[in-house]
């Protein structure tokens, strides 16, 4: 359906030449445009209906108390299920350390809660198919669950910013939720608002690179350079993403070009968590609650354990 309605606006419509670069580029950009915002409004909306309760004070309180393993398990799970991007991660962070959740725990979500949620999934199987879904989420929360424990094993609550202790954020008194059909269709219709407006410029940032890719860049210079199994591919795909600033729906597009020109799918899938995870204003917006030596520590287990999922999927492959 998508397909054809981008053939008809671009090669009827625009009257581009369907063998063309330019034709091919802007027909990757109008069916990827149409079918990624209407997957995204519509998994927004019906996750917005069951989610209508969740919020991350309560996300804290459910985490709270709990022993280590079943903590992480549920931070890994929640971070995976729940909208909160990296622009949430310090209020997500103060709010986890007041509530006693250990380090290695709180780093579990944080890790997760970029890289996966569900309307990327979706559009990831709608996209990539199934498989490639299948393998994206297997390796995130892998990487989630594993990060947080080798970030715990550093001690890192002696690098944690002073004033992060201080706070005393209470008990919140929530209001009662709006369990009414009518209650949930509104929070629905407000969470579809709030992460369209959130993410919109990044979706189309990140089609418009998957386009040109796909339109302009030659076939044999990517079989040449990342094509294949070679080592190098991997981590040039970690430090290609640590610049680069999208979250796990925006950079699907150019994943999708990036394959269907040759590149290696573990290749693909560094790129995939480095930019969802990895960038530069995640861990600029995280330096304001830990110290650099967290950070960078932070950082090198992340690049660690993405060069070392890119590298298993390509030997699989």
């Amino acid at each position: 359906m998508f397909e054809a309605f981008a053939s008809m606006m671009v090669y009827q419509v625009l009257g581009l030449n369907p063998v063309s670069s330019l034709g091919a580029a802007v027909h990757f950009f109008v069916m990827d445009v149409t079918k990624i915002f209407l997957l995204l409004v519509a998994v927004i909306y019906v996750m917005g209906l069951l989610r209508a309760l969740l919020s991350p004070e309560r996300v804290r309180e459910f985490v709270r108390g709990r022993p280590d393993w079943q903590a992480r398990g549920f931070a890994v799970t929640l971070g995976a299920i729940t909208p909160f991007c990296s622009c949430s991660s310090v209020p997500l962070f103060i709010g986890f350390v007041e509530a006693g959740i250990p380090l290695g725990v709180t780093f579990s979500f944080l890790i997760a809660s970029p890289m996966i949620n569900e309307v990327a999934a979706v559009i990831l199987v709608g996209i990539l198919g199934w498989k490639m879904t299948l393998l994206y989420v297997s390796a995130g929360l892998l990487v989630a669950w594993f990060g947080g424990i080798v970030m715990q094993s550093f001690k890192p609550e002696r690098w944690v910013e002073e004033y992060v202790w201080k706070i005393q954020m209470g008990k919140l008194d929530l209001p009662a939720a709006d369990k009414s059909l009518g209650g949930r269709h509104r929070y629905a219709m407000a969470e579809v608002k709030e992460i369209i407006g959130r993410i919109w410029r990044w979706v189309l940032l990140g089609v418009g690179v998957g386009a040109l890719f796909h339109g302009f860049v030659p076939e044999q210079w990517v079989s040449n350079h990342l094509g294949g199994d070679a080592w190098y591919t991997v981590p040039a795909a970690v430090l290609l993403g640590i610049p680069l600033y999208s979250n796990a729906t925006g950079v699907i597009p150019v994943a999708e070009a990036m394959l269907s020109k040759g590149v290696a799918v573990g290749t693909t899938l560094a790129l995939m968590m480095s930019v969802a995870a990895l960038s530069l204003p995640e861990m600029l917006i995280l330096r304001k609650v830990i110290k650099w030596q967290a950070l960078a520590l932070f950082a090198a287990v992340l690049a660690t354990a993405f060069m070392l999922v890119g590298w298993a999927f390509n030997a699989i492959a």
